[in-house]
């Protein structure tokens, strides 16, 4: 049987969001490397996608949660220091100026 995670078609998305919810990102990385599981951002995400509820109404009460947290909602979980680091694949970006 063929898998989701392993279809060969993909698709690259840009994403603009709160600097916070992309460090939140990298907590739910580094959590899942505590248990013991190689994962990725992207694969986070598409697991996330993936089994988001597909009723409207509740589609619509995460997204209205989302629009009610505060600005400082993420920030403790943010800072945890207590998780394994994680090494970021494909290319990396010079910290020279070109």
């Amino acid at each position: 049987m063929d898998k989701l995670c392993h279809q060969e078609e993909r698709r690259t998305t840009s994403i603009a969001w709160p600097l916070d919810v992309d460090t939140r990102l990298n907590v739910l990385v580094r959590l899942a490397a505590l248990a013991g599981e190689r994962t990725s951002r992207v694969e986070i995400l598409a697991a996330m996608v993936s089994a988001a509820d597909t009723d409207p109404d509740a589609l619509i009460r995460l997204l209205h949660s989302y629009r009610r947290l505060s600005a400082d909602a993420l920030a403790e979980q943010n800072g945890r220091d207590d998780l394994p680091a994680i090494r970021r694949s494909g290319r990396r970006r010079s910290s020279k100026p070109a």
